[in-house]
C-alpha cells in the first residue's frame, strides 16, 4: 500500500506542470500582446528621432526578455512532465530530458541568455551611471559560477 502511495505521489508534480505552463503562456501572449501594441504606438506616433528609436529598441528587447522567460518556464514545464509523468512525448533531441541534470543544464543556458538580454536593455538605457558597472560585474559572476558549475559537473 505504500510503494502504491508513494508511485503514485509522483503525480503531484503536475501542479508544479500546469503553474509553469500558465506562467509560460501568460509571459508568451502577454509578449506578443506588448510587441503588437509597440509597433502600433510606433505607426500612429511616428516621431522619427534617436530618442524614439532607442525606446523602440528598449522595447522589443523587454519583449525578447519577456519571450525568454516564457521559453524557461515552458522548458521547466515540460521537463518535469518528461522527468516525472511521461518521458515519451515527441520533442526535438535538444529538448529531451531524461535527468534532472538536463534540465538544470538547459535552464542554465537559457538564464544566461536572459541576464545577457537583460544587461543589454540596461546599456541602452544608460546614462553614464557607475551601476552599469556593478550590473555587469554581477552578471559575469554569476555567469562564469554557473559555467564553472556545469563544465565540473560533467567532469564527474
Amino acid at each position: 500500500m505504500l510503494q502504491r502511495l508513494l508511485s503514485s505521489s509522483r503525480y503531484l508534480v503536475l501542479i508544479a506542470v500546469v503553474g509553469t505552463f500558465l506562467a509560460s503562456l501568460t509571459l508568451l501572449v502577454f509578449g506578443g500582446i506588448s510587441v503588437v501594441q509597440l509597433i502600433a504606438d510606433t505607426v500612429m506616433h511616428a516621431d522619427i528621432s534617436g530618442k524614439t528609436g532607442k525606446l523602440l529598441v528598449l522595447g522589443f528587447i523587454e519583449a525578447i526578455d519577456l519571450f525568454l522567460l516564457g521559453t524557461v518556464f515552458f522548458m521547466i514545464s515540460l521537463g518535469l512532465y518528461e522527468l516525472f509523468i511521461d518521458d515519451s512525448i515527441p520533442v526535438p533531441d535538444w529538448l529531451e530530458i531524461h535527468t534532472l541534470d538536463d534540465l538544470k543544464d538547459k535552464l542554465v543556458g537559457v538564464i544566461v541568455v536572459v541576464m545577457g538580454v537583460v544587461f543589454l536593455g540596461h546599456v541602452i538605457k544608460w546614462h553614464g551611471e557607475q551601476e552599469l558597472i556593478w550590473l555587469g560585474g554581477a552578471i559575469a559572476l554569476v555567469t562564469a559560477g554557473l559555467t564553472w558549475f556545469v563544465s565540473n559537473k560533467k567532469k564527474k
